[in-house]
């Protein structure tokens, strides 16, 4: 019947889709697993997928292999370029010789090659020179001049065994550092004189002569007479900042500072010092006798090998030695005398003055100092105490004429704006003078108000305003 047959379909057939096994495992899993059907993994696709990614590798590398191979060759056609050029100059070739022509290219080539090498020493030094340069390197001679001190202080207190190591290790830094600069601003000949000698006659001691008597006199007396006095001779100064002066005030004071260790603080000294057994005390003629033919030993070397060999460099001006620059001293004492005496006597007349002078400067190690520590003790203090108050007098002057300087430029840009102002006649300028003048007449006639108290800077600042007053020093006093 009509109306019992089912209507036909409306809807054509979907088109069969070709499942391989995994798509059948997930037909079977259930309805709702047939719409993540088309998520499902081919092994074709991924074999596909996999290439492609290769293809994309090689691309990627390839050029960037490319790009760094360009560049090589770039490079090293620039290098053969510039050796050719440097072939072509004739820098690096290597001329055959032919007969007396050789000396000469020699010569020039020896030449040439000083030249560069002066030429860089120059830059160098210029870069040395620099403004940056300079602090740094102060700023590291003040690190290293202070911590010296310091641990100088802890050794003493804590290990005095160490003390001479630690002299012993800061002359291997700061002797050839000074014979470098001395020998390049041709100041060498410093190097020979009597604190240099006795500190190498130190180190003899003691690290290879400890049980030699008379040499361990001659040190102790030479390091507390000649070498401590010299820091009040010459004026020596703690400026941290400054390693030229830090090295001149460790060869003088250090010295007898490790000796005054060695002789009263040393734990079991006579172990390690076997000299000290021989002679516990001092027999005063025999270390004079000791120290001064030390010290005439060096005076003859000193006499024949500076003063004679070399005084054409001397009188020249070349060369500066200290007997030089005490003579031209002319504000010292011992200038003022050498000044005095004729000129033919003055070198003799110096070296006997210097061995009087070292045999004074001795007396007191030898008659005090050997046999108190206590009096050892304040003979450094007073040494030391000399030193810093020179470098505080360096540092008060230093900066005081700078902030003098500064001052004095600060006035002079003040007095140039009030003679600009007044040079100007505006209304606005006789207003304010009048006006300022009411307020001056009010301030002293009132009982309440009283003139403001200036600041010390302001103070300071007011004595420079004036264009017509005379010397720094005299508004100072005033």
């Amino acid at each position: 019947m009509a109306s019992d047959a089912s209507p036909p379909n409306s809807r054509p057939p979907s088109p069969s889709i070709p499942r391989s096994d995994s798509s059948q495992h997930i037909a079977g899993m259930g309805y709702f697993s047939l719409p993540f059907e088309r998520f499902v993994r081919d092994e074709a696709s991924d074999w596909t997928s996999a290439f492609t990614l290769l293809d994309t590798l090689e691309t990627y590398f390839d050029s960037r292999i490319d790009l760094l191979q360009r560049r090589l060759v770039k490079q090293t056609d620039k290098l053969k370029m510039k050796a050719d050029q440097a072939f072509k100059m004739g820098d690096f070739k290597i001329k055959p010789p032919a007969g007396d022509i050789l000396p000469e290219q020699l010569e020039k080539e020896i030449a040439k090659f000083k030249l560069k090498v002066q030429t860089r020493m120059t830059s160098l030094a210029a870069a040395w020179q620099t403004a940056k340069v300079v602090r740094t390197r102060e700023k590291i001679s003040f690190f290293f001049g202070v911590h010296s001190v310091l641990i100088s202080a802890l050794l003493f207190g804590l290990a005095p065994q160490w003390v001479h190591i630690s002299y012993t290790l800061q002359s291997l830094y700061l002797l050839p550092v000074r014979v470098y600069k001395y020998k390049k601003r041709s100041w060498h000949y410093f190097l020979f004189d009597l604190c240099y000698y006795v500190t190498i006659l130190n180190f003899v001691f003691i690290w290879i002569l400890p049980d030699y008597p008379a040499l361990w006199v001659a040190c102790y007396c030479l390091s507390h007479g000649s070498l401590a006095s010299a820091v009040i001779t010459w004026r020596n100064s703690l400026v941290f900042h400054d390693s030229d002066k830090v090295t001149s005030l460790f060869v003088h004071i250090y010295a007898p500072f490790t000796f005054t260790v060695i002789r009263h603080f040393y734990p079991n000294a006579e172990e390690r010092f076997p000299a000290l057994a021989q002679v516990p005390h001092l027999n005063p003629l025999r270390a004079i006798f000791f120290s001064s033919i030390i010290y005439v030993i060096w005076q003859l070397l000193y006499w024949k090998f500076v003063l004679i060999d070399r005084r054409k460099k001397i009188e020249s001006g070349q060369r500066t030695t200290s007997f030089s620059w005490m003579l031209n001293d002319k504000r010292g004492l011992i200038g003022r005398m050498l000044a005095s005496v004729q000129p033919q006597y003055r070198e003799s007349s110096f070296m006997a003055g210097q061995l009087v002078y070292s045999i004074l400067t001795e007396l007191p190690a030898v008659f005090l100092l050997y046999d108190s520590s206590f009096w050892s003790g304040v003979f450094l203090f007073f040494i030391f105490a000399v030193c810093v108050w020179n470098g505080g007098g360096f540092y008060i002057e230093v900066f005081g004429r700078k902030f003098e300087r500064e001052l004095e430029a600060l006035r002079k840009e003040l007095a140039e704006i009030n003679n600009g102002r007044s040079g100007r006649s505006s209304p606005t300028s006789v207003t304010d003078t009048l006006h300022s003048d009411e307020i001056a007449e009010s301030t002293a006639s009132s009982p309440v108000m009283h003139p403001k108290e200036l600041s010390p800077i302001s103070s300071t600042l007011g004595l420079t305003l004036d264009p017509n007053s005379s010397d720094l020093g005299e508004k100072k006093e005033r």
